[in-house]
């Protein structure tokens, strides 16, 4: 038997009073990715943390890491900084929070070449090159001046993984390195890990909520929850043959279902022809108009009462700035009908009573609710600005209903946002549309960073009170396979353009642009065999 490389012994993280991790123990062989799957709170990222010590001073380990042998708990200070970076190097989930904002590229990379090889000025620019080249950068050396903002988010997950591969490690730590990444990017990026893993020989350990990934990447998985492993295996097995009630439930709670059935002789609810919104570029001293930005560039749709229009594409396509721009959120131009009223020419003041009937729900719940207002506030918020006529113990009432309705309970109604889950900062986001019974409701990226089985109920939620009051959705996604649980129609957007509409069923089971079908592949791929890098 193959000695482990990374043998983790009984490992408990506490914070306090609290473990985050209780006891834990897997190996990880040369060359092998294993992948720890868990919900949000399991103790996945806090184990990868531990392995290298980069937890917060408050945090108390025990138990046995042990890395070739050596047991990193015990180690010094000057030990595990000759770990770190050199034998095993880790990519975080977020690039743009990991990556310095006032460094280059090329200094960022080039630190890592310097600390641990001693590369200096243009040993270490040639590294730094190759690097960036093999990561699939395009132009590297174009690039080497650029700043974190500058980049794309599939381009900073590609600078993250050259920095953690600078220095050829035995060990890759990925944690979530694909989360909210197009379907395409994701597809390119686990492309490339696999690929990189196989010529280096590299260990992964790979820390995803994404079962789907999971079965295209690993070797073996390891199933957390609550702080424990409940289950390990390989993953063929565990997938064919799930043993532990949480491993089944993580995957039973894949986006499953299919959208309520639409009234085809159901009214308009949304008309909109030849929308444009096209942001100029202004350059010179005086700030001459030298061209434009088309983000959302002559499109046409119609969505009926009771339907849901998914909206899907990679970043920049224009799918947010479509929803944006049909809600009067954004100056645009063409023809805008919501609810029979033509909406495009009215002014801001005039498109304050048709508000009611028209609400969005946004990416990120806690960058949208207010961290100083309770949730009786924010969902009540609406209610005092557009049911001025209603009594302070009405307005109450109905603000708990709306918890109700999205399941939560009503004594939550007097907690700040910051006190609750992901997932329950989401239905309060949702409670705070719903609670104007409107008509027609936009639905940016609302299950994008959550767990599955967040995402499940999410789903299930939305459909159930889309029933109930007969509502019109657009769903704006890169995730086709929620899109799939939720739409009756469906238009692929590409830098600005509709390339592609229509039936839903008949896209998905059909689809008839090259780009439409790329994004499905990506979407829908068979599993990778692990080592064996996938055609993009």
């Amino acid at each position: 038997m193959t000695t482990p490389l990374l043998s983790i012994r009984d490992l408990t993280v506490a914070f306090g009073a609290n473990a985050a991790t209780n006891g834990i123990s897997f190996d990880i062989a040369p060359g092998e990715t294993v992948a720890l799957v868990g919900e949000s709170g399991s103790g996945k990222s806090v184990t990868a943390l531990s392995v290298l010590k980069l937890l917060p001073t408050t945090a108390a380990l025990s138990g046995q890491i042990l890395f070739k042998g050596q047991d990193l708990v015990t180690a010094p200070p000057a030990e595990l900084r000759a770990v770190r970076g050199n034998d095993i190097s880790m990519i975080f989930q977020e690039p743009m929070s990991s990556l310095n904002p006032v460094h280059t590229i090329e200094r960022q990379i080039g630190e890592v070449l310097a600390v641990h090889r001693g590369l200096r000025a243009s040993a270490a620019r040639k590294r730094t090159l190759e690097l960036l080249d093999a990561v699939g950068i395009p132009d590297p050396a174009s690039r080497l001046g650029a700043y974190p903002h500058q980049l794309s988010g599939g381009q900073r997950q590609r600078v993250m993984i050259a920095m953690a591969l600078a220095n050829e490690p035995d060990l890759l730590i990925a944690d979530e390195p694909t989360t909210a990444l197009d379907v395409t990017v994701q597809a390119q990026i686990l492309t490339l890990l696999k690929d990189l893993q196989s010529r280096l020989g590299m260990a992964m350990l790979f820390i995803t909520h994404d079962l789907g990934i999971v079965k295209r990447v690993a070797d073996r998985v390891c199933i957390m929850t609550k702080g424990e492993i409940v289950e390990t295996g390989p993953v063929e097995t565990i997938f064919a043959n799930p043993q532990h009630a949480y491993t089944k439930h993580l995957l039973a709670a894949e986006p499953s279902g299919a959208p309520p059935p639409s009234d085809p002789a159901a009214p308009a609810i949304v008309d909109v022809a030849n929308l444009k919104v096209w942001f100029p570029v202004r350059r010179g001293l005086l700030r001459r108009t030298v061209g434009h930005i088309k983000a959302v560039d002559g499109v046409d749709l119609s969505i009926r009462r009771g339907e849901t229009l998914g909206v899907v594409g990679e970043s920049g396509s224009g799918k947010s700035t479509l929803g944006y721009a049909l809600l009067r959120l954004l100056p645009s131009d063409g023809r805008i009908v919501v609810l029979g009223n033509e909406i495009q020419s009215r002014s801001w003041k005039a498109m304050r009573p048709l508000r009611k009937d028209m609400q969005i729900v946004f990416q990120d719940p806690f960058g949208s609710l207010s961290p100083r207002l309770s949730v009786d506030a924010i969902i009540g918020e609406g209610l005092a600005v557009h049911a001025t006529q209603i009594g302070a113990a009405e307005r109450d009432a109905r603000v708990v209903k709306a918890l109700q309705e999205v399941g939560l309970a009503p004594e939550t109604r007097f907690r700040y946002p910051h006190e609750f889950s992901g997932g329950q900062r989401q239905r309060i986001a949702i409670a705070r549309a719903m609670v104007l019974e409107p008509k027609f409701v936009v639905l940016d990226e609302p299950t994008s960073a959550l767990d599955v089985s967040i995402q499940a109920q999410v789903i299930d939620l939305l459909r159930d009170i889309q029933q109930r009051h007969g509502l019109t959705y657009m769903f704006i996604s890169h995730d086709l396979k929620v899109v799939r649980a939720l739409a009756n129609q469906l238009i692929v957007m590409r830098d600005g353009r509709v390339v592609e509409q229509g039936a839903a069923a008949d896209i998905f089971a059909a689809p008839q642009s090259d780009y439409t079908r790329a994004l499905l592949a990506a979407a829908f791929a068979e599993p990778m065999l692990p080592g064996k890098p996938e055609t993009v």
